[in-house]
């Protein structure tokens, strides 16, 4: 870990050496598992919680941000080599990457707007390209239960400075559940080039058709009985499996990003991308349709100097995104489009200019201030109506500060602090409710986090750990609610306080070229999460002192990775979580549950050849639990069970080039 060089908060440099939380997804941390999803290697890490309610149904929750997100990635900014992945609207769609469009993933936790804009959340930054260049040919195969499969194909041309990946990805699954099949089919091709000693151009194009089934929520009664049935029908609502609830997604990225450096002191990259979205979503009443066509770019300013036995480093740019959506809601007969309810256009444009000055001195001391300017606005067009009726929304946001201060104590060894204000905008989803009426009308979230961290290195490097701690308190804060009729809204909810402690400790108990073994590592990551509302009162209930939905208090992720120098190999893992309130009252909670999961394999390389063929089960204690429920859902309808014990194998061939 002390040699990985981190990007995020523009630092390029070693982990040690940056005073934000930050957590590393590497290749070897996605590998450790069964080559199907980024989720379970996310959940390795302290404070970060990825969701899956069905196959293809992602979540995710960084420091409890998922009680804003019914479904898909809100309230954090991701960005895909450079680009923003995250639309102008707030939401992003990280289901329409695979598992293979990965190389690493940077996680920042906390509030992130100094530098990545409106957003308490966090951000995410994920990259594509292998770290190690090797043209070749490799494919990928992965099955398992449910009739799960997953096919890659990878092309890689081309040497150090002229850099070509062609890639495909195909995956089906039938679900745990009833209503729960999934087929996912992405196409893409990146292109980097070094044109000079000066420039770097980097290309790719991204193409994505995504179709599953959604379940829907069970209440209590109808999970015991039987967790795999979809949501049945009630009254004159359909069950799922009648609306043929889904979701069919098509989505089409093209984006170019260029680095220069102009001297030894000054260098820019500017990205810019377009992006088309074509979104169909039969639910339980209403079939809605969605068309986001939407552009932007970011570039970034860099001044570099030696100040004596310390350096300067100032960044500074701006980000811009322009979305133009078209919305329509239809009442949904029986998975058939029937009579038009809503037909709304959407004009979302945001964007920030930042700024962030990075002093080293001797002595080991780094100090770091930053800020961004911040500038969101939406206008909802209604032309379903005689005359359109326009809704202007606009949110200006207030400087959004961060300061920060790192101090190695020993060569490998720092303790930082940092203090950052952040703003968060609602989503365009959720201005309207899910039937696309306008909703409840929404203030950004604003609020202050402060940071308390130690990383280093130990025992000559056999020893990492990673320990933070966050004060972190938010005013209107945003959560969902879902109505009697699955319709979803989102409000205002007051004051909350989130307070935490994250740990990571890793060890290397064997780190050797002979002998029986090669690399035997355990590791654990440990989240507390004190999560409440201070201040929220709704109608005349009172919620103040209540914990916030979604977030279990404590999680512990355990792991030991073994390797033998013959190329036998074994990753186990470890989950505990604790129970989780399922909505504000917290007078329904999810049971806590303890996971035990290990993957098998072999691998090996033999000439030109690299082979890996590996086999693995989840869920191995058989537990009944959900990693996805539905929060604050009206008649009780919070669960959405996970797969029980399940198993799965798989084969990696790579053919390096000459």
């Amino acid at each position: 870990m002390n040699e990985v060089v981190v990007k995020a908060y523009e630092q390029h440099r070693k982990l040690t050496e940056v005073g934000a939380p930050v957590s590393i997804v590497s290749k070897a941390s996605l590998n450790r598992f069964g080559n199907m999803s980024i989720l379970p290697a996310l959940n390795t890490n302290p404070g970060v919680r990825m969701e899956e309610r069905s196959p293809g149904s992602y979540r995710l929750n960084i420091r409890g941000s998922s009680i804003r997100s019914p479904f898909g990635v809100r309230d954090i900014k991701i960005y895909w080599n450079e680009i923003p992945l995250t639309d102008p609207g707030g939401n992003t769609y990280l289901n329409q990457l695979g598992f293979y469009n990965f190389q690493s993933l940077e996680v920042i936790k906390g509030t992130a707007g100094s530098l990545y804009g409106a957003g308490i959340g966090g951000a995410v930054l994920i990259n594509s390209m292998p770290s190690v260049w090797e043209k070749g040919i490799s494919a990928d195969y992965s099955g398992g239960s449910y009739n799960t499969n997953g096919l890659n194909l990878n092309v890689r041309v081309g040497d150090d400075e002229h850099r070509n990946i062609i890639s495909y990805s195909h995956q089906t699954s039938d679900g745990y559940r009833q209503q729960s099949q999934m087929r996912r089919d992405i196409a893409s091709w990146e292109t980097q080039l070094k044109a000079s000693e000066k420039q770097t151009i980097h290309a790719y194009i991204l193409y994505g058709d995504l179709y599953y089934q959604t379940p829907g929520g069970l209440t209590l009664a109808e999970y015991n009985k039987n967790p795999r049935q979809a949501r049945p029908a009630v009254g004159t609502q359909p069950s799922a499996i009648e609306a043929q609830a889904a979701i069919y997604q098509k989505n089409f990225t093209a984006g170019f990003s260029n680095e220069y450096r102009f001297s030894g002191h000054w260098e820019n990259t500017t990205a810019v991308y377009g992006a088309y979205t074509d979104f169909t979503n039969p639910g339980i009443r209403v079939y809605e349709t969605r068309q986001e066509p939407h552009f932007g770019g970011r570039t970034v300013f860099r001044y570099k100097t030696e100040l004596g036995t310390g350096s300067l480093r100032i960044d500074a740019g701006a980000e811009a995104q322009r979305g133009f959506f078209e919305t329509r809601d239809y009442a949904n007969k029986l998975g058939v489009q029937d009579t038009l309810q809503t037909d709304d256009r959407l004009g979302n444009w945001q964007y920030l200019a930042f700024v962030q000055a990075d002093l080293r001195l001797s002595g080991g001391w780094t100090f770091t201030a930053g800020a961004s300017w911040n500038k969101t606005a939406v206008d909802i067009t209604r032309v379903s109506v005689r005359p359109p009726v326009t809704h202007p929304l606009r949110f200006d946001n207030k400087l959004a500060p961060r300061f920060a201060v790192l101090k190695k104590i020993l060569p490998e060894v720092s303790l930082y602090a940092s203090a950052a204000r952040g703003f968060s905008t609602p989503t365009v989803q959720e201005l309207e409710k899910t039937n696309g009426v306008v909703g409840p009308p929404l203030q950004p979230e604003d609020g202050t986090d402060y940071e308390f961290g130690a990383r280093g290195n130990l025992l000559h490097g056999r020893l990492f750990f990673d320990v933070n701690a966050f004060f972190f308190h938010l005013n209107n804060t945003i959560v969902q609610r879902i109505d009697s009729f699955g319709i979803g809204y989102s409000i205002n909810a007051g004051k909350t306080d989130q307070h935490g402690i994250e740990t990571y400790i890793s060890y290397q108990l064997v780190d050797q070229s002979t002998g029986f073994f090669g690399n035997v590592r355990a590791w654990v990551s440990h989240t507390w999460h004190d999560f409440h509302y201070r201040d929220f009162v709704q109608d005349t209930t009172s919620f103040s002192g209540k914990r916030l939905p979604s977030v279990p208090p404590q999680t512990l992720v355990g792991g030991l990775d073994v390797l033998l120098q013959l190329g036998l190999y074994t990753n186990v893992t470890y989950t505990y979580t604790d129970r989780i309130a399922l909505n504000d009252a917290n007078s329904a909670f999810a049971g806590s549950y303890a996971l035990l999961g290990a993957r098998l394999g072999y691998r090996k390389a033999l000439g030109s050849w690299k082979l890996d063929i590996f086999t693995g089960v989840d869920n191995a204690f058989d537990r009944r639990y959900g990693l996805g429920n539905d929060f604050n859902a009206a008649a009780g309808r919070y669960y959405n069970a996970s797969p029980g014990r399940n198993y799965y194998a798989g084969l990696s061939v790579n053919y390096r080039l000459p």
